[in-house]
């Protein structure tokens, strides 16, 4: 006999005992309707908790009690009387039908109770589902989402790596390592796509999507019938549903960042290539003439030629820290070291970087009287302001002015104007001239230099824009404009 069946019947036969005690010195004034609608109490409270069996062995007992003690004459079975018989009959139907429409309200009450335990699972499913989360929070997720709801004590998930099953995430009582180490033992592709008892008493759920196997969960500790092992085998599949999708997100993240790689390594090379084709042609062709033992030189020429191939190894200098600059960008290990620094000696050590192809007599120094000092990373202004010069040098014809203009600004940065003498960038262009190793065909701005320019601003949470120089008319010089933190705001 199962065990509620035991406690219900325990129960109902401690109800009627109690009742029969109390109601015994009464006796005299009860009547036999009283006495029957009391030992219903004892019917009902068997069938609530051991089922409609149990309910039948209250009867049984409710029924000898009555008989026995309460049914003239006492202490015996016999029943003289035809009411009584009647009585007892009436009794015994009625309990019966008691206890049958309690035992059904009860059965429901629990399916009721177990459906709302399935819709709180499929609840939590659906949940884990919804969520986008990266590869280990599902796997810790998948196992704790099945704890919690089935209740049992350990849950271990096992994926296949290298052709054998491994264990990558576990809720509550692990599974043991003997256990583990015979499931990964085993070569080839593991069989998930049945469940069943593993070794040890756990239940072995397969995670299977898209008609493949993806994984096996192994339960310790479950409790529920057929209808439950069902459920938690239709819950393995919706997991295998949030473990497909997990791995498709990564393999679509791995995707794009290959793609955009291979974008910048091209990008890279086109640059590059661009970059270096003309301080090398200039240095090839001086070299070859200052070579050419058929050419006449005078010593002004030699001179010249020497100066132009000293400032063009600069310009390839300059290059090779701008792709330095870059890869430090690009792996993030751009690290600030910031130090209150005078902008003046910044703009004397940029035009240091420059070498021979800084145009000293062509700068112009301007600012306020009232200049603060900046807190900034000085090597990387530097070579962002030697970037910007050379920029502007390229672009500003021979004689004509680099105008750097430093400003105090109400908001207590620091503001930096570097504009040029050149042809100017259209309007429509701006946006695009410090994007990475895009060239324009009016004016010729942007490149790796600017973008590097760019970059090292932003890190110090600054900005940079480009706008057009002041004028008579358009195109008269473009206008570079930086913001850098002063030191009185660190």
């Amino acid at each position: 006999m199962e065990r509620p069946v035991v406690r219900g019947g325990l129960t109902a036969l401690a109800a009627t005992a109690v009742l029969a005690v109390v109601m015994l010195p009464l006796r005299p004034h009860l009547n036999a309707a009283t006495t029957a609608l009391v030992l219903v109490l004892p019917v009902a409270g068997g069938v609530m908790a051991g089922g409609f069996a149990a309910g039948l062995v209250a009867i049984a007992a409710c029924f000898l009690t009555y008989d026995y003690l309460f049914l003239r004459p006492y202490y015996t079975l016999y029943i003289a009387k035809a009411e009584d018989w009647v009585a007892l009959g009436v009794y015994a139907a009625v309990m019966v039908l008691v206890s049958r429409v309690v035992a059904v309200a009860r059965a429901a009450q629990a399916q009721s109770q177990e459906k709302a335990q399935e819709l709180r699972r499929l609840f939590d499913l659906s949940e884990l589902l919804v969520r986008d989360l990266p590869g280990p929070e599902v796997l810790a997720a998948i196992v704790g989402s099945v704890k919690s709801a089935f209740d049992v004590e350990g849950v271990s998930l096992l994926l296949p790596e290298e052709g054998h099953l491994q264990v990558v995430a576990s809720a509550g009582a692990p599974l043991p390592e003997d256990e583990a180490a015979e499931l990964a033992a085993r070569p080839g592709p593991v069989n998930m796509n049945a469940s069943g008892r593993a070794p040890g008493g756990y239940q072995a759920v397969a995670l299977s999507a898209s008609g493949r196997a993806v994984g096996l969960l192994a339960v310790r500790g479950s409790r529920g019938g057929p209808e439950e092992q069902e459920l938690m085998r239709a819950f393995g599949n919706h997991l295998a549903l949030a473990l497909e999708r997990a791995s498709l997100r990564e393999e679509a993240l791995r995707a794009r960042v290959l793609d955009e790689m291979e974008g910048l390594r091209r990008a890279l090379v086109g640059a590059v290539s661009h970059d270096l084709r003309a301080p090398l042609a200039t240095i090839k062709v001086a070299a070859s003439t200052l070579l050419d033992d058929g050419a006449t030189l005078d010593p002004a020429d030699v001179v010249e030629l020497a100066e132009l191939v000293d400032a063009q190894a600069d310009r390839l200098d300059r290059l090779v820290t701008n792709l330095l600059d870059m890869t430090r960008i690009q792996a993030g290990a751009l690290e600030l070291r910031r130090q209150p620094v005078a902008l003046p000696d910044l703009l004397e050590e940029a035009l240091l970087v420059l070498g021979s192809s800084a145009r000293r007599s062509d700068v112009r120094w301007r600012s306020s009287s009232d200049l603060p000092l900046v807190d900034v990373d000085p090597v990387l202004v530097r070579q962002a302001l030697a970037n910007l010069l050379d920029n502007a040098f390229r672009h500003s014809p021979p004689g004509q002015p680099v105008t750097v203009h430093a400003l105090a600004r109400a908001d207590g940065k620091v503001e930096v104007r570097v504009t040029d003498s050149g042809p100017g960038v259209p309007p429509s262009e701006r946006a695009g001239v410090f994007q990475m190793f895009e060239r324009r065909e009016a004016g010729g701005r942007g490149g790796l230099g600017l973008a590097i320019v760019r970059a090292f601003v932003e890190a110090h949470g600054e900005t940079i824009w480009l706008e057009a120089a002041p004028g008579p008319g358009s195109g008269t010089g473009a206008r570079f404009v930086l913001t850098l933190p002063s030191a009185g705001l660190a």
